[in-house]
């Protein structure tokens, strides 16, 4: 390599020619090879790698899955270097080849003796910016992760207490119920009830609904208390507990007078047996759709999360933005209504869907911010072309053109201290625009705000 391969990279403009000739004799040439790493995540940082020509995909390990975070594929792009001046630095990502071409490898050390003899001041700039950089934006990206984090934990702990603490509640008062059952069997057999009674009573049992119905709450009580008052005019003990159960299933003052002429002396103790029958079809219906809402909640985070699943997945991006807004149903369940506008024909896309479903959490949450819990959320999907549209829309204040130009900038943010960092939109750009190869932008005025994302059909390499 020559002093003239670097003239044309504006990394090195203002270096003489013996400056860039004094920097190759101290470093390496290294061809890039598609599908060959250069370098490796976590690794001591010895090298400074300058893109010259080709292109270099970088991944990190996030979990068990190996992901693109970016690409180096102009010429003086670099990584790595950072123990010119950390003595710990590592690379943060792993390097490797994506287009044929070659980079130049300078050792740390030289990086280091370069700087220090052209540009001293520019050495020591550099590493107390590198080392406040890295310490303001460490702690940034803990705290918004453990803002998320807390934000979904407490959601999710919210959505699963109401279904749970309704199981509960069933399952205690199924055992009453179900004591009460037998001691009603017990009644009945003290009654010396035949065979042909009890048969007759389960036929007029089987004509009554289950009781999960909810009618009226007023028609309800009124044919309770005329259940009850019959109940009494025949010497029925325990009305009470009785004419909840008949009434809900729908019982009638002729069908209570028909099982009065099969029960005869035994009518208490048959009609608390079919009381409790009720009863306990009632509460194990309640027991089932709580324990399926509590399955459906799982699942979505199961969805969420991504959990057991390969990095690069076909997806339908409208399972994300659901799973996501179960995630965020705490947020959505008082004043905000959701409106989806789901195009028919919208193709499955090659994407990072973990990572997808983080933009649209930030998105989403930051939309129902806007709207201070209060308004239309409008969330739309489209296909054109060779891309698939996303629009996440509110109907908040809006954001004036300066506010709105600059949302994409890391930590930029107009939250109160303490309820942003400004890296919601920072990160969601990133994911879109790097590691999808798509696009992300936001139209506001007055009154409704639109951030638009596009998606390729598959993301670039």
């Amino acid at each position: 390599m020559y002093a003239e391969d670097l003239h044309a990279i504006p990394l090195f403009a203002g270096l003489t020619d013996a400056q860039l000739t004094e920097l190759i004799d101290g470093s390496t040439e290294v061809s890039i090879e598609r599908g060959v790493d250069l370098f490796h995540e976590g690794e001591p940082a010895d090298f400074w790698w300058v893109l010259v020509d080709g292109a270099i995909s970088l991944h990190r390990k996030i979990g068990r899955e190996d992901t693109v975070l970016g690409k180096m594929d102009v010429p003086g792009r670099w990584a790595g270097g950072f123990r010119a001046w950390d003595e710990h630095g590592l690379y943060l990502a792993s390097g490797r080849g994506l287009a044929e071409g070659r980079v130049l490898r300078v050792p740390a050390d030289v990086l280091r003796e370069r700087i220090d003899d052209w540009f001293p001041l520019a050495g020591h700039l550099i590493k107390g910016v590198y080392g406040t950089a890295r310490a303001i934006e460490s702690t940034a990206r803990q705290r918004e992760s453990l803002i998320t984090l807390g934000t979904l934990a407490a959601g999710l702990a919210h959505e699963i207490n109401n279904p749970a603490a309704a199981a509960a509640r069933s399952v205690s008062a199924l055992d009453t119920a179900c004591v009460t059952l037998l001691s009603a069997l017990r009644g009945l057999a003290e009654g010396d009830v035949t065979a042909a009674q009890f048969s007759a009573l389960d036929e007029l049992r089987l004509e009554l609904g289950s009781g999960t119905a909810a009618p009226d709450p007023v028609d309800l009580a009124d044919h309770e208390n005329t259940i009850a008052d019959w109940l009494d005019d025949h010497d029925v003990e325990r009305s009470w507990f009785i004419a909840p159960p008949l009434a809900a299933a729908g019982t009638s003052v002729d069908w209570c007078e028909r099982a009065a002429d099969v029960l005869g002396e035994a009518l208490g103790p048959g009609l608390e047996w079919v009381a409790s029958t009720l009863s306990v079809a009632t509460l194990l219906s309640e027991v089932k759709e709580s324990t399926r809402r509590i399955t459906e909640l799982v699942a979505a985070v199961r969805s969420y999360s991504q959990m057991d699943r390969g990095s690069i997945q076909t997806i339908d991006v409208t399972e994300g933005i659901e799973s996501t807004l179960v995630m965020l149903g705490h947020k959505l369940r008082d004043g905000v209504e959701v409106v989806r506008a789901y195009g028919a024909g919208v193709p499955r896309v090659d994407a990072y869907a973990g990572e997808l479903n983080q933009v649209w959490t930030n998105l989403i949450d930051n939309a129902v911010d806007a709207m201070e819990g209060a308004g239309t959320l409008r969330i739309t999907t489209l296909a054109d072309g060779d891309r698939i549209v996303v629009e996440i829309a509110d109907t908040g204040p809006g954001m004036p053109p300066e506010v709105a130009a600059r949302a994409f900038e890391p930590f930029y943010t107009t939250k109160d201290v303490g309820k942003g960092t400004g890296l919601g939109l920072d990160i969601a750009q990133r994911i879109v625009a790097e590691h999808h190869g798509g696009a992300i932008g936001i139209t506001s005025r007055p009154g409704e705000t639109k951030v638009q994302v596009r998606l390729p059909h598959q993301p670039p390499g």
